[in-house]
């Protein structure tokens, strides 16, 4: 019972806080005596009571709904998809939601429409990933990367809108960070009884789940119809994401802490943790909720999702050394039909050397100008070198370092969904640019460099921190970073929302940009990329062995701590170099050691050499996509290379 001790006194501790404030919350705005007055009143007498019950009562039961509605489908994605990491933003229903309000209000459709909008934008996604994935009969690394690269490619979509149409998108970037602030009763009404419909039914596909949640081969074994059962809770887990974000706008990070906590609570069997997830996520999102409406009343309002991030980062920080070591993830080739090894790696090293340099020739030479598309030769060309260069020059070392991280990062945990964003490198490296930019009045970009280094820094340090304290294990330094990145992005959604418009400047940044490159600038990355780029084929032998898993690996003789510790300290600095440079990119890194592969290099050197040619190759064309595509405006690179990889992936992932 001691370890339990913790995370017990913990919900009691924050049922008393929740139940506190929502007692001052409630009182500053109507004198206790008079609350049953005011609930009960069809027609409130004054403003007072109107406020109390048309926005604060509503709120609350909202508050309480959704998070409740959070907590069961994060439980459903991470059952289904077996994987600690899975939430109700993997398969894209946030980012596809998100896409279908921008749509909506770009073209100026009513309120209702946006609404619609938004949940057909999330059904498509959804649809769609299991189009995707139905070929490899659901299986969940083929969903979870499935969903992954679709919700990439949405977010991307709606990044370059919002570079053009900025202004205009204020509030659907303070839609993105969740807001519960109600004028009736009509989103709960419409909420609660789709909530109670999908928890019983939930209840009623509790066998499958729990089968689910076995090997592949055994649930197979024992009578269970394995692609007609994820599809039905998928289906579910989607179309309550959905319900949920149409009525809160996206709420991160609840639906990945709720489970979590049910299961350091010791809830072991599947209808334990259906009870008490559901309850921890509500919980958690009325403190949050009833934390902003203190604050507002005494300083200034933020978004309830942002304050759900930074309520639940520092709590699962807290809480992880304490997590109980789960079964593993999926194995990253399982399901694939991956060709048999690739052999000759130094030919097909060569070829990737030799497609490089035909890549930089024509990306030096060949564009568009005043005069329309021309080859570039002798003075013109001398003229332009100095330009395309040290952009061409970053493109490639960035691409090859976020190539490399991907698969350390990758091989390290053996997760598929593991990434160097999803560390948390980029996303502290980012924040630490945009605080650097309010506190120093100005032009402030040139602590671009110390201020991303320093948020990079930190953010390296605090998982270091939280992973030793767990021995280094991969699935708490995955989650550790995943805390850090979703309260990072929470806020950096906050800050796009505030209309400063140093942030309309630097959301090219954010999305991957080689503009503002220099020589010296390039010259520096290159130089790093070179210096890291060659440790990593020293690694090679920890790359093959953990992925074998713990036990296996320490039996051949790897120190453990040692090699995930040197394992991570080079991932964070190839991320970090890579992300000073050019912003924080979300795909390169995910994407290019998938590909390596899925190509038939599965082998750890033959699969870093590969991955570290494809993240450079894609850049580079990514690149010059970006300054041709659009002419004589410019396009980031970060988001061509979502554009251009993608659907190359998604070909991949349904033909191997």
């Amino acid at each position: 019972m001691k370890p339990l001790r913790f995370p017990v006194l913990l919900l009691a501790l924050l049922l008393l806080l929740a139940l506190g404030l929502t007692y001052e919350n409630f009182s500053q705005q109507l004198p206790p005596a008079q609350w049953l007055g005011a609930i009960k009143a069809a027609s409130p007498d004054n403003v007072s009571q109107m406020l109390f019950h048309y926005s604060l009562l509503p709120r609350l039961t909202l508050s309480l709904l959704v998070g409740a509605g959070l907590g069961l489908v994060g439980l459903l994605f991470q059952q289904v998809l077996r994987n600690p990491l899975a939430e109700p933003t993997t398969l894209g229903v946030a980012t596809g939601a998100q896409l279908g309000l921008t749509v909506a209000a770009l073209w100026s459709l009513p309120l209702f429409s946006q609404q619609i909008a938004a949940m057909l934008g999330a059904l498509v996604i959804g649809l769609l990933v299991f189009g995707i994935a139905w070929g490899k009969r659901l299986s969940p690394v083929t969903l979870i990367l499935a969903g992954l690269v679709l919700s990439l490619y949405c977010g991307a979509v709606n990044q370059l809108i919002g570079l053009f149409h900025h202004d205009r998108l204020q509030n659907i970037f303070l839609w993105g960070t969740g807001s519960l602030n109600q004028m009736d009763w009509n989103n709960v009404t419409f909420l609660w009884p789709k909530l109670l419909v999908g928890f019983l039914l939930a209840l009623l596909l509790r066998r499958p789940m729990t089968l689910m949640g076995l090997d592949d081969g055994v649930a197979k074994n024992l009578g269970l119809a394995l692609s007609l059962a994820r599809f039905g809770v998928l289906t579910l887990a989607i179309v309550l994401s959905a319900q949920l974000v149409n009525a809160a706008g996206v709420i991160g990070f609840i639906g990945l802490f709720a489970p979590l906590l049910a299961k350091m609570l010791g809830a072991r069997r599947l209808l334990s943790r259906m009870l008490l997830a559901p309850f921890i996520g509500m919980l958690l999102l009325w403190l949050a909720d009833q934390s902003v409406l203190w604050l507002a009343a005494r300083w200034q309002e933020v978004s309830t999702g942002t304050a759900t991030a930074i309520i639940g980062a520092p709590l699962l920080l807290w809480l992880l050394p304490r997590l109980r070591a789960s079964a593993a993830a999926p194995a990253m080739n399982q399901g694939d039909r991956v060709p048999a090894e690739r052999h000759h790696l130094w030919w097909w090293s060569l070829g990737g050397v030799a497609l490089l340099l035909i890549l930089t020739l024509v990306s030096l030479s060949f564009g568009r100008g005043a005069h329309g598309w021309q080859w570039a030769s002798g003075e013109l060309w001398q003229q332009l070198l100095p330009w395309r260069m040290p952009r061409l020059v970053a493109a490639l070392a960035t691409g090859m370092m976020l190539g490399a991280a991907g698969c350390l990062v990758q091989r390290l945990t053996g997760n598929p969904m593991a990434s160097p964003e999803v560390l948390g490198i980029s996303s502290g490296a980012a924040f630490g640019v945009v605080v650097m930019l309010f506190l120093v009045p100005g032009d402030a970009f040139g602590w671009l460099l110390p201020a991303g280094s320093l948020g990079a820094a930190a953010t390296l340090l605090i998982i270091t921190f939280v992973g030793g304290r767990g021995g280094f294990s991969p699935e708490r330094m995955l989650l550790a970073g995943m805390a850090l990145s979703t309260a990072f992005a929470t806020l950096l959604l906050l800050l796009m929302a505030s209309g400063d418009p140093r942030m309309a400047e630097l959301m090219t940044w954010i999305s991957g940009s080689t503009y503002n490159v220099d020589g010296r600038q390039a010259m520096r990355t290159a130089i790093i990329a070179t210096v890291l780029l060659a440790l990593t084929p020293l690694c090679r032998r920890w790359l093959t062995l953990l992925p074998l898993g713990g036990e296996t690996a320490r039996s051949l003789g790897v120190a453990l701590r040692t090699s995930r510790m040197a394992l991570l300290l080079l991932a964070a600095a190839l991320t970090a170099a890579a992300t000073l440079t050019i912003g924080p990119l979300s795909f390169v890194g995910l994407m290019a050691p998938h590909i390596a592969r899925m190509l038939g290099f599965r082998r750890a050197l033959p699969q870093l050499v590969i991955a570290v040619l494809l993240g450079g190759g894609l850049m580079m064309i990514a690149d010059w996509c970006g300054r041709m595509v659009a002419f004589p405006a410019q396009v980031p690179a970060g988001l061509l290379a979502t554009f251009i990889g993608a659907p190359y992936f998604i070909y991949l992932l349904r033909k191997v």
